[in-house]
């Protein structure tokens, strides 16, 4: 039983692997949260099957969404695969396609434009024109470091994940106002969203800021983080020139499936087109 205990030295060889593999870093955090959890459950417990799928019954029995439980097994599964534990991989719930989004969770133009606003009214520049970058390109928040004064200089940026590299056009209005941020703060060239001590902002940072900026601009926390930026991007991308496969390429997706999970409409939208069809006489 021993070579089925899932411990310190498996999972710091996990995460170890998860890098070197070009995982970006949320997705790393994520992964290793996830079987750090399922390590605590089992407390000493070998790793068997039987260990999985109670596992999965508890994340049920607990509440937490499909789609959540789903993400925790896909952690479980990369690791028991790097590990060679095939057999001990779980089956994914059966989750049917969702219509359209969670409005408690969507952010609307009018909000993102008021967060932006608040920021600036607070003096938080930096917040204000890093939420601005985001959501003028698309890009994800692991992605901000390549968001330099010679990227603004250039009007784009290439963005290496996963092995692969991208080229992100910047908006002339937005590469305007990124290199007077620049100069403003005496960044000559290299990353421009820095911290005091000159370091690149992290996720966590970003994260906390605009968690942060929610209670000054009269917005619900649920609906403000940065990939929620994204996918307004994305759907205002997708109005503008209706070309899913374009816009899977900007957002850096391998199948247009994924990229279709950023063009749901929200509840809201979807009960007018249901009211717009007549079909109560």
């Amino acid at each position: 039983m021993n070579e089925r205990t899932l411990g310190r030295e498996e999972i710091v060889s996990y995460a170890r692997w998860l890098r070197q593999e070009d995982r970006a870093p949320g997705t790393v955090e994520k992964y290793l949260r996830d079987v750090q959890a399922f390590a605590a459950w089992l407390d000493g417990r070998p790793a068997e099957k039987e260990a999985v799928t109670e596992w999965k019954e508890h994340l049920l029995s607990q509440q937490y969404a499909p789609t959540t439980v789903n993400a925790a097994l896909a952690a479980l599964n990369g690791l028991f695969g790097f590990l060679g534990w095939e057999d001990c991989r779980a089956k994914f719930l059966k989750v049917q396609r969702r219509l359209f989004r969670d409005s408690s969770r969507e952010l609307t133009r009018n909000e993102y434009e008021a967060l932006v606003s608040t920021a600036r009214e607070r003096g938080q520049e930096r917040l204000a024109l890093l939420m601005e970058t985001i959501c003028a390109t698309g890009i994800r928040v692991s992605e901000v470091r390549y968001i330099t004064v010679e990227a603004a200089q250039r009007g784009r940026t290439e963005i290496s994940l996963k092995g692969k590299i991208r080229a992100i056009m910047l908006p002339a209005k937005l590469c305007c106002k990124l290199l007077k941020y620049a100069r403003k703060q005496k960044i000559a060239s290299g990353g421009i969203f820095l911290t005091k001590n000159e370091k690149l902002l992290t996720r966590r940072q970003i994260w906390a800021e605009m968690k942060a900026l929610c209670r000054y601009a009269g917005i619900a926390p649920t609906k403000v983080f940065p990939h929620n930026l994204r996918h307004l991007f994305a759907s205002a991308f997708y109005k503008a020139c209706r070309d899913i496969a374009k816009l899977a390429d900007v957002l850096g997706h391998s199948s247009i499936e994924t990229t279709r999970i950023y063009l749901l409409t929200s509840g809201a939208e979807h009960q007018r087109e249901l009211d717009r069809l007549g079909l109560v006489t």
